[in-house]
């Protein structure tokens, strides 16, 4: 029996979904948790599919891990919690050529890619999904650069260390552009506030038409009745 789960790297721990599936198995769940968390140790804040195989019988099982989804790799690659919810304005980390070809190394024997070169592009259009800039450029850039073979021989080389010059030109340049963001953000924050209390001034001038034009019934009521 195979029973596939998806586990904290290295600090899987009891629950009651997990009981569920090992409970009527007959296995001690401590020893399955043990054996999970010592093979995904090296994938510590990640989250890694694992797929146990139990034999009924003997209750002895085998643990296989698998390869963390690409988007966990990306974000503990680059540092970052998650990825941006929106993508086409707010961008969340800049990835150099190199972080991209380790992610895509590491991925590589769990993917269908034919080689390095699809991997890579595989690993960079995720990149476009979380928001994340390569190279000062936008993820889509990048893709079309590869195609171009512009970054051919890093790929060859499967280089994955980042010259520190260029590592800290790339956080020079998010940076500013974290700023710019943040304060764009700002704006448009400040300018919904103000649009909201125009609105509550509006309705609040209103009230004092509406009660004056109410008196003047009621003093017109008034002198019917004098009338009379």
């Amino acid at each position: 029996m195979k029973i596939k789960l998806l586990v904290e790297g290295g600090s899987m721990k009891p629950g009651p979904a997990l009981s569920q599936k090992i409970g009527p198995l007959g296995i001690n769940v401590n020893q399955i948790i043990q054996k999970v968390n010592e093979s995904t140790k090296n994938f510590s804040g990640l989250k890694v599919p694992v797929e146990l195989d139990v034999d009924a019988g003997t209750k002895e099982f085998e643990v296989m891990v698998f390869s963390p989804p690409v988007s966990e790799l990306i974000k503990r690659e680059l540092g970052i919690e998650k990825g941006s919810g929106l993508q086409d304005k707010t961008k969340v980390a800049n990835a150099s050529i190199e972080q991209i070809i380790s992610i895509a190394k590491t991925k590589l024997p769990n993917m269908l890619c034919k080689d390095l070169k699809s991997a890579v592009k595989t690993i960079v259009g995720t990149c476009v999904s979380l928001g994340v800039l390569i190279e000062n450029k936008r993820a889509y850039e990048i893709e079309k650069d590869i195609d171009e073979g512009k970054y051919d021989k890093e790929i060859k080389e499967e280089k994955i260390e980042t010259p520190s010059e260029k590592k800290a030109e790339l956080d020079k340049y998010f940076e500013e552009l974290k700023a710019e963001q943040e304060k764009i953000a700002k704006q448009e924050q400040a300018e919904k506030e103000a649009e909201a209390e125009k609105k509550e001034e509006t309705t609040e001038g209103e009230k004092p038409g509406e009660e004056k034009e109410e008196e003047a019934k009621k003093e017109d009521s008034k002198k019917e009745i004098k009338k009379k």
